[in-house]
């Protein structure tokens, strides 16, 4: 046999050996695929899991249905961070395929991440357009982190049956079809009712606070207790509010009211009353919500306060937008004056959602004087009549979260304000406050 035959022979067997090796790769994978689909869809996820792990860590047998039931499957045993990191895998790779983006989606809905849903089918709506289940999903991540309740199918799927996606394409092939794009071809989630994915529907919160200044005034104190019970129609909110101010002691008693009537609108109520000279006598608050398209949110209202020596009133109206896991809310107080002058205070809040919709971190920038915060005392006098027209700025620092084995909330509070004297034109004092705020569901 010359050399240049014994080459040839070679190189054939060669690659004929690594034609085999494919062939029993992809046969294996096609294999593994299907017993990994049939344990998945028996329950039995942990065995499922190992089998569809060991293919996407596989270089050669990396294959993105795999992936994508491995991501489902973590979803199903309620591993949603695991499931998350699969499905931005999946995602980052093939942005146009819409079963893709509504799993993800859905992982972070079970998972109670509204922010985080809401971002994903913001995402999905620049690759798939006009699909109604995410417009659907974004519709639920929004109420979720409107802390809204969900409708009675939720975002469950109610019917169909497991699709496995190697077969339905093996299928789809030999028809001169593709299914790959089909919202068929995505093994549905196990069943689960409301009942389960229901919140708690009582709080009870405690709340003190602390303010020092930088001079004239004492420190003041402030407490509260409150307890938030969800009905059918909206949160009901009574309050006992304590304050200790210049050596004065106060109670008002606080109620709010957050009833929803109809699908897009919900409105904020308020009354409160007290018998004690560092608090208003009186007052009253009221605005209308309407969720707008585009993730946008808008509102309108007034507000209403008797003191011992003025009324006070007050035109407030407010925009929201949701913007992947951050909110965006810019708020304005329009006080009428004498002479018919207006006194005009606005504030900016800035909030990014972490896990969920009770984990976040936010900031709040304000000028004016809001007629919602707290008053204060100059002497003996009180500046409630004065004090919405001097200059004012403010900067609060605010941290919320819930521990990973409790439900119970914790929030963190941290301002500065510059304020102008109301009897000294043009001359300011600082105060800084911090607070800590403790919420208890059942």
């Amino acid at each position: 046999m010359n050399r240049k035959t014994y080459c040839t022979l070679v190189t054939v067997i060669l690659s004929f050996y690594g034609f085999c090796q494919d062939m029993a790769s992809t046969e294996f994978e096609d294999e593994s695929y299907e017993e990994a689909f049939e344990l998945a869809y028996q329950g039995k996820h942990q065995s499922a899991k190992r089998i569809l792990a060991q293919a996407v860590n596989d270089e050669i047998n990396n294959d993105l249905d795999a992936r994508f039931l491995l991501a489902r499957t973590y979803s199903w045993s309620g591993q949603y961070d695991k499931a998350r990191d699969e499905f931005n895998k999946i995602t980052s790779s093939e942005k146009e395929n819409g079963d893709f983006w509504i799993a993800a989606i859905k992982n972070e809905l079970y998972a109670k991440t509204y922010a985080i849903a809401l971002g994903l089918a913001n995402k999905a709506a620049l690759y798939i357009k006009n699909d109604e289940e995410l417009r659907r999903l974004k519709t639920l991540a929004l109420e979720g982190i409107n802390q809204q309740k969900y409708g009675e199918k939720g975002w469950y799927n109610q019917e169909g049956a497991p699709v496995n996606n190697k077969t339905a394409k093996k299928h789809a092939k030999k028809n001169g079809n593709e299914t790959t794009k089909s919202k068929k071809s995505a093994p549905i989630e196990e069943s689960k009712t409301t009942e389960e994915a229901e919140k708690p529907k009582n709080r009870i919160g405690v709340n003190n606070a602390f303010t020092v200044f930088s001079e004239r005034y004492e420190p003041v104190v402030f407490s509260s207790v409150t307890f938030r019970h969800q009905t059918k129609i909206g949160s009901v909110i009574p309050r006992v509010n304590y304050s200790n101010r210049s050596g004065q002691h106060g109670l008002q008693y606080d109620i709010d009211f957050y009833p929803k009537f109809l699908k897009r609108f919900y409105a904020y109520l308020n009354y409160g009353y007290s018998n004690s000279t560092i608090f208003p006598r009186q007052k009253f608050g009221g605005d209308i919500y309407v969720n707008l398209p585009n993730a946008i949110e808008f509102s309108a209202g007034g507000r209403y306060i008797s003191t011992n020596t003025q009324d006070i009133r007050a035109i407030t109206n407010s925009l929201g937008y949701y913007k992947g896991n951050y909110y965006f809310s810019l708020r304005s107080f329009v006080s009428p004056r004498e002479n018919n002058l207006l006194s005009v205070s606005g504030n900016l809040l800035i909030r990014k959602y972490l896990r969920d919709a009770e984990n976040f971190m936010g900031i709040s920038v304000g000028l004016g004087f809001s007629p919602e915060l707290r008053q204060f005392f100059s002497g003996g006098e009180l500046l409630s009549e004065t004090v919405l027209f001097v200059g004012s700025q403010r900067l609060n620092l605010q941290y919320q979260f819930t521990p990973k084995k409790s439900p119970n909330i914790y929030r963190a509070n941290l301002g500065v304000r510059r304020q102008e004297f109301a009897f000294a034109a043009g001359t300011y004092f600082w105060a800084i406050s911090a607070g800590l705020t403790y919420e208890v569901k059942f």
